[in-house]
């Protein structure tokens, strides 16, 4: 399994998380790969519909995925924000992960990135009154099984 994050680190990806769908009802999640061969993109859909991001209830499931030592990333997001997004839509969020990448700050440009995402999604997706979490906000590594 990849190790790529100290458990400080997660633990700043994971409040990221929560404050990013603290006004939301979309879910996000950050995946890492240690193996990546294919298709970035083709990989990245294969783990969200392994992790389940497609069974949440509004369909506003969003997955960044990394794999690091091909020095690449994907962001994806369910068919609920791909039928009101614009198709540039992650351009920012890509952007700014990149200017932090490129400067070895992987934390700071996923947790910026993240907050930002969640921005996105509260203007199509509010949280409502009954909303939960419906998804983990754990890290997940390569092919361990979705938590």
């Amino acid at each position: 399994m990849i190790r790529f994050f100290s458990k400080e680190e997660e633990y700043r990806l994971i409040e990221a998380i929560r404050e990013a769908e603290q006004h939301t009802s979309g879910e996000v999640r950050v995946h890492l790969e240690q193996d990546s061969k294919g298709d970035i993109l083709e990989e990245a859909w294969e783990v969200f519909f392994r992790l389940g991001m497609h069974e949440t209830r509004t369909r506003a499931g969003v997955l960044i995925f990394l794999a690091p030592e091909r020095r690449e990333f994907s962001i994806i997001g369910d068919e609920g924000i791909t039928q009101l997004a614009t198709p540039h839509f992650w351009e920012e969020e890509r952007d700014l992960m990149q200017s932090f990448f490129r400067k070895g700050e992987f934390v700071e440009g996923l947790c910026q990135a993240i907050v930002k995402v969640g921005e996105k999604l509260k203007a199509f997706f509010p949280r409502e009154e009954d909303d939960e979490n419906e998804l983990s906000n754990d890290i997940s590594y390569g092919a361990e099984p979705p938590k």
